[in-house]
């Protein structure tokens, strides 16, 4: 590796597209030199960083191995495929895509059993009626080991799956699944449900770090950079400036802070100026009405930057041991 940072992010499809999007909400553009065939990248205008194009499962690998110190990639595949994640990986942000869930799904026929105690209570009877214990067909090895330890099921085989999950228990090579689902309309189509506690984990994109690369002092300020500017547009995304005509004292102050989350930027003479949570701005401007204010605006923000960074913080205290 460089002293750079190295940022690795999807290589190709809508994930791309998404990741793309999300880092240029934040003023970050992801360049390609020689087009889409070109798997090195770099950042407009931050020199410090460059980019990797990957496949999502590899960016998870190259994280673990401290190969890349940002990827773009799932919580599923960072919780399946990097033993002891929270030591080798912090997760700073969830994106907002890539969304799905890993479930467990038994077949619809199974009318009693609708729980993950079911399933431990019919492991025994399934071994005597059968000679064998269930089958559970699966790509997440781990997190169902994991999970089903948890609840107490424990007569069981993994059958590992590389095609279409979904169709093992049709096709009788094992009894039930664990797979990932986004609306659960693949698993109904193939006859199957959903346990009632059988959400192992709801997974979107995250923008993961890893703990265990070189961070050199260019590394680190780039990552502060990037991580100073998302920080920012999300804090832009999610409040509003509120501005209304009207005095108040500390009190009022206090007040506003606490029912509505209110901070105050700026008061001069008797206009006061708030950043608010976008949720809670119709409830502010009529309490400020209430107040004396003749009319109260607000309006949305590009950027907003604070001396404290959250998400650098976040990462800093971890890589710094």
């Amino acid at each position: 590796m460089t002293g750079k940072l190295i940022v690795a992010t999807p290589s190709k499809g809508r994930l791309q597209e998404n990741a793309n999007a999300f880092f240029a909400r934040a003023g970050l553009e992801l360049t390609q030199g020689r087009g889409a065939r070109d798997y090195r990248g770099a950042i407009a205008g931050l020199e410090g960083a460059e980019v990797a194009y990957l496949s999502a499962s590899e960016i998870t690998g190259r994280l673990a191995r401290g190969e890349v110190h940002f990827g773009v990639t799932g919580e599923d595949l960072v919780r399946e495929e990097i033993a002891d994640p929270d030591n080798k990986v912090e997760m700073l942000a969830p994106l907002g895509f890539g969304h799905a869930n890993v479930v467990v799904a038994a077949p619809q026929a199974w009318i009693d059993v609708r729980a993950m105690a079911d399933l431990a209570d019919i492991a025994g009877g399934f071994r005597a009626r059968h000679g064998r214990g269930l089958r559970v067909a699966t790509k997440y090895i781990n997190t169902t080991r994991r999970f089903f330890a948890q609840h107490g099921v424990g007569d069981y085989r993994i059958v590992e799956s590389s095609g279409a999950t979904e169709g093992a228990p049709a096709a009788g090579s094992a009894d039930l699944i664990v797979d990932i689902t986004t609306t659960g309309a693949t698993l109904a189509a193939n006859a199957l449900k959903i346990l009632d506690d059988g959400v192992i984990l709801r997974s979107q994109a995250n923008l993961v770090a890893s703990l265990t690369a070189p961070w050199s002092e260019t590394a680190r300020e780039a990552a502060r950079i990037i991580l100073s500017r998302i920080a920012a547009e999300e804090e832009a995304r999610t409040t509003r400036e509120v501005r209304a005509a009207v005095a108040l004292n500390d009190e009022a102050l206090r007040e506003a802070q606490a029912s509505f989350g209110a901070a105050l930027r700026e008061q001069s003479g008797e206009t006061a100026v708030f950043t608010c949570p976008t949720k809670q701005v119709a409830s502010l401007a009529d309490w400020l009405i209430a107040k004396g204010a003749q009319s109260v605006t607000s309006a949305k923000l590009d950027y907003v930057f604070k001396a404290g960074n959250a998400l650098w913080g976040k990462l800093a205290g971890r890589i710094a041991k």
